[in-house]
């Protein structure tokens, strides 16, 4: 055999490895992406549906971010695409589909079909995220706990952080809702009560919309951080490049960065 043949074996043949290893990881992270199913019970009798993902060392102390989704969406719908990152990243996820949600972003809201013509406002899907709260704990997870949520979900997480001080370690807040669909819950009421890291994040197109600069220095004043998203669209999905058809990687350095600074994504 010829120097060059035995050259060209060699990088034939490494090249087969790596591409073996690249297939078997993009199998692996789309295992670990499809979810482990959970489902708990809310204080007032609503049984939520939801999914597990975990991280590849499978660490419960590892941080755990939970998601919560948009108006008239489902987790998987909304977090399905950006599973894979996160969980690259080393970080847990619990997504739950609140009783206020639908088939929007092309999913199936699980809670939604369990609980029959029963008809619930944005504040009244509040007690989902408490429940997703406990059952995280109940569950064994004990690393810090990032709350996430999406539009009028991103509204109620400031709640959340608000009255769980002890248990929530950092926040993003992805398109918080305001006005009058929000009345009793809205981001502004909790926003000074907020001690933990929080990320207010929009997309540059809604900064048009009256109350959303306002809503933006707000938080600023009351020291949390604030991003605005060029190109973005609405809610979570501003991470999605298949939705807001252009690169989301300036907006996920700003997300990725914020959360080490605040909670790290160490294992040990």
């Amino acid at each position: 055999m010829t120097l060059h043949r035995q050259i060209s074996g060699r990088i034939t043949a490494a090249v087969r490895r790596c591409c073996l290893t690249l297939l078997f990881a993009l199998l692996f992270f789309a295992r670990l992406a499809s979810g482990e199913e959970i489902f708990f019970d809310t204080d007032d009798g609503v049984t939520i549906h939801g999914d597990i993902y975990w991280a590849p060392e499978r660490f419960a102390k590892a941080p755990l971010i939970l998601l919560f989704h948009q108006g008239g969406a489902d987790s998987r719908g909304e977090y399905g695409p950006l599973a894979s990152r996160l969980l690259a990243e080393g970080y847990n996820l619990l997504g739950i589909d609140q009783r206020r949600g639908g088939d929007r972003l092309d999913g199936v809201n699980r809670t939604l079909a369990g609980i029959g013509d029963s008809v619930y406002t944005y504040c009244e899907a509040y007690p989902d995220l408490q429940g997703a709260l406990r059952f995280a704990r109940d569950y064994g997870f004990t690393g810090p706990v990032i709350a996430w949520g999406s539009s009028y979900s991103a509204a109620l997480v400031f709640k959340l952080a608000a009255s769980y001080p002890q248990q929530i370690d950092a926040v993003l807040a992805f398109s918080p809702a305001s006005g009058e669909p929000m009345e009793g819950c809205r981001p502004e009421m909790f926003s000074e009560k907020v001690s933990q890291p929080l990320l207010a994040l929009r997309p540059a197109g809604e900064m048009s919309v009256a109350y959303v600069p306002d809503q933006m220095e707000l938080f600023r004043q009351h020291g949390h951080q604030t991003y605005v998203a060029d190109p973005g669209v609405h809610g979570s999905s501003m991470l999605n490049a298949a939705r807001v058809e252009a690169s989301t990687e300036a907006t996920w350095t700003t997300v990725l960065a914020f959360l080490g600074d605040s909670i790290g994504n160490e294992d040990d």
